[in-house]
């Protein structure tokens, strides 16, 4: 294991914490909106926005002489300095106590839980996992965990783990054309300067992948949105997903969902050779 991947100094992030402000505003409300190709009304004052779309705010604002060559923030504020190169949104777990409504003041306050380092089939892994919790008006409103996952670019010739097939059972589904366009627009809906998303020189000559990686957070928005538009009258209480394998702009894919009649209802994204990319459920109330 090379020398300046020191867990011990890393997992010393454990238990720092942040607390961020900000307030519920109706512009990227609208622009994500649009961006779903969805024709709701706009929202008033106290309407109620749809679940994950908290994640419009709390945006990172690093000065652009503080970001690393992938475009992030560098390492070694909030987060720990981990130093391999590629890093992931693992997956999330959320809790929804109270919806986020238009016009209110709401605080996140973060905090590292846990810094874990694994050896993987092609070498290390970081694995960060972060509590974020969400207050609206001063009452609690939600509850995540974030796992941030980070490993090493992959040598030469090296072969991608073997794909899971997805299930063929969906009751919904519906066919995602992830272009230029979508990706850019939600990169910059959530200030999120990452290039794999939007670059498309630097994602294939210096992170090697075949195309412009579509974001996580966005697959997951929108098995959400899809169970928005079948069951607009559920709420959502509780929902986990899992990244499964990266999906890339070079091809459609298609977010599914099956009711399990237990209150909880399956949701998952396949790519175009139909194997399953996102792993997700959600428990309704």
């Amino acid at each position: 294991m090379p020398q300046a991947l020191d867990i011990d100094h890393l997992r010393q992030w454990i238990d720092r914490s942040e607390q961020l402000h900000d307030s519920v505003t109706t512009a990227p409300l609208r622009a994500l909106t649009a961006t779903l190709d969805r024709d709701d009304a706009p929202q008033e004052t106290g309407a109620a926005i749809p679940p994950l779309w908290h994640w419009l705010y709390f945006l990172p604002a690093a000065p652009q002489s503080q970001l690393g060559t992938d475009g992030h923030p560098q390492r070694g504020g909030f987060l720990p300095p981990v130093p391999l190169p590629r890093r992931m949104w693992a997956g999330s777990r959320l809790h929804f106590h109270q919806p986020l409504r238009v016009g209110q003041s709401i605080v996140r306050t973060s905090r590292i839980a846990d810094v874990r380092l694994k050896e993987g089939r092609t070498g290390p892994l970081v694995f960060v996992n972060v509590d974020h919790r969400i207050e609206a008006d001063g009452a609690l409103a939600l509850e995540e965990r974030h796992d941030i996952v980070y490993r090493d670019m992959p040598a030469p010739g090296e072969a991608a783990p073997p794909p899971v097939l997805a299930t063929t059972d969906a009751t919904w589904s519906r066919r995602i054309a992830p272009d230029d366009v979508l990706l850019f627009r939600y990169s910059a809906l959530t200030f999120n300067g990452h290039r794999i998303h939007y670059d498309r020189r630097y994602v294939t000559e210096v992170e090697g992948y075949p195309g412009l990686v579509v974001h996580g957070p966005l697959i997951a928005t929108l098995l959400l949105d899809l169970l928005r538009r079948h069951r607009p009258e559920a709420t959502v209480r509780q929902f986990g997903f899992r990244a499964m394998k990266p999906t890339f702009d070079t091809e459609s894919f298609e977010v599914c969902g099956a009711p399990d009649g237990d209150g909880t209802v399956r949701l998952w994204a396949r790519d175009h050779l139909g194997h399953l990319t996102m792993d997700a459920t959600a428990t309704l109330g």
